[in-house]
């Protein structure tokens, strides 16, 4: 007998992962995707202040998460006004819905440029399908602005629907395929001192890949002396730091750019979390590192450590 009931809906979830994996492996996308992505990546680069503030470095975390909210809410209480007659409402909300998708587009395409592969073709998708919603819903508004309700309530069915499309791959991107998730989120600290490189690697104004008991750390040597150590991974995309420069006192990943300081702060994006650090310390040779006020679970007990 089978124990799983109407909520696990195994057979729906199969068919969707079985349907996003067909996108996922869909290579002719690329020809698309690669184009708009550079295109966007040398806005960022040509506008750094816009490439910080379209990532959200300022919050800590992604934009596009929060702004999603105003067209979802808008479009979907807009829906919630014509049920109860109230068509001037729900004309209004429509428009709120139109005016907070552009930024909400804009930022999320500033995310998607960094990414590429399955997250890339995802993506593209996704946008395909926000930007039907935006048209779906900006030609119910000019339909009831006509006053033909009739048609206006059709337009808004189908953009509820794209939006419903849209929203499950944005879900995919960020849950399954960790889109906007701090790549260290996983990444075992240890509570001991753990031996992470020989003292005589690390120098003033390079940066050196350690290891710290399987977990990739980036070193280097403030001009006074002091060892400073912060998680290898880039929190972005898990680009290598030990293979970025060090500029100014800060660490440039080599993947996307992201500039973090010797205390793990985010200078610039597309990076939006703090970089790990580690405590250091030096004995018999060797750097030691480790992290001693660790409360996050992930970090404390991951998979596979």
């Amino acid at each position: 007998m089978s124990r799983a009931d109407l909520t696990a809906a195994t057979p729906l979830t199969k068919l969707l992962d079985r349907v996003v994996g067909l996108i996922e492996h869909a290579e002719f996308l690329d020809q698309v995707s690669a184009p708009v992505a550079a295109a966007e990546k040398a806005l960022g680069h040509a506008l750094p202040w816009w490439k910080n503030l379209a990532s959200g470095t300022f919050l800590g975390h992604p934009l596009h998460p929060l702004l999603v909210t105003v067209p979802i809410g808008s479009w979907t209480a807009a829906a919630a006004f014509d049920v109860v007659g109230d068509r001037k409402g729900a004309k209004r909300l429509i428009a709120m819905g139109i005016l907070g998708a552009l930024p909400t587009m804009a930022t999320g395409g500033s995310d998607w440029a960094y990414t590429n592969g399955a997250e890339q073709r995802v993506g593209l998708v996704h946008a395909t399908s926000n930007s039907l919603t935006l048209g779906a819903y900006a030609l119910s508004w000019w339909e009831r602005h006509r006053g033909n309700h009739g048609r206006g309530v059709a337009w808004s069915v189908v953009g509820a629907t794209t939006m419903g499309v849209g929203g499950w791959l944005g879900g995919h991107l960020s849950y399954a395929l960790g889109v906007g998730v701090d790549t260290t989120a996983f990444q075992h600290t240890a509570e001991e001192w753990t031996p992470a490189a020989a003292a005589s690697e690390v120098r003033v104004g390079e940066l050196t890949g350690g290891d710290a008991a399987g977990v990739p750390v980036v070193l280097t040597r403030r001009a006074d002396g002091q060892v400073v150590a912060l998680a290898d991974r880039c929190a972005h995309r898990g680009g290598p730091l030990h293979e970025g420069e060090l500029v100014d006192g800060c660490i440039v990943c080599p993947w996307h750019q992201s500039e973090f300081d010797l205390d793990g702060g985010v200078l610039r994006g597309p990076a939006t979390r703090p970089q790990l650090v580690y405590e250091t310390t030096e004995r018999d040779g060797q750097v030691l590192v480790r992290r001693s006020d660790e409360e996050r679970t992930l970090r404390t007990n991951p998979v596979g450590v």
